[in-house]
């Protein structure tokens, strides 16, 4: 009896990056939330949190013939083994937060890790949901040469009722999970269709 292969969906793997270091913070909770909805539903995907907190402020003088402290080393080593992104960007005085800055920077020095991978964006916050740091993250990604998807965007209301979050930051509304799920299935789409373009 001949075999037959399957064709399989290969596992994506996401690096999920949050810009707060607050334990309880929201954007901690979205990612928290996103690996459970994954883990439940979403096939052929994987998310990692890659926690940014240990990496040292971006100094050239800390690199070394062109090897770079450990800790930024393995950052940079998970960031390059993902095939795409999802940050949790909070808005800080209508941009990114220093954190995900430090983290982005590091990641982009020669050679840059995040080149021509598929990244998406959530937030949440008070009145744009923190919607603006979307806007600065999307130009940063232009030169370190990430792909946005474009929709769904998510913006959460977070002091809005009812309420989102818990006083753990753990995300409640299951509405906001919903979108969140849909945030996630584009950002699977769009990986795949570029990871196929590419092969």
């Amino acid at each position: 009896m001949q075999s037959v292969v399957m064709a399989t969906e290969p596992v994506l793997k996401v690096a999920a990056l949050c810009g707060s270091l607050r334990e309880a913070s929201f954007h901690r909770g979205l990612l928290h939330a996103a690996m459970e909805i994954c883990k439940d539903s979403i096939k052929g995907m994987e998310i990692e949190y890659v926690d940014i907190t240990s990496l040292p402020f971006m100094n050239e003088d800390l690199e070394v013939n062109g090897i770079y402290p450990p800790a930024v080393e393995a950052f940079r080593q998970k960031i390059e083994e993902a095939d795409c992104y999802l940050f949790a960007s909070p808005e800080y005085n209508y941009s990114v937060t220093g954190p995900l800055k430090n983290a982005i920077d590091w990641a982009s020095r020669p050679p840059n890790v995040w080149a021509d991978k598929v990244a998406a964006i959530v937030s949440a916050g008070g009145n744009f949901g923190g919607g603006r740091s979307h806007y600065h993250l999307r130009q940063i990604g232009i030169f370190i040469d990430l792909h946005f998807i474009n929709k769904p965007e998510l913006f959460v209301y977070a002091f809005e009722s009812p309420p989102k979050f818990d006083s753990n930051g753990v995300l409640t509304d299951e509405e906001t999970k919903s979108r969140l799920r849909a945030v996630l299935l584009a950002l699977q789409a769009f990986a795949l269709r570029l990871k196929r373009k590419c092969e």
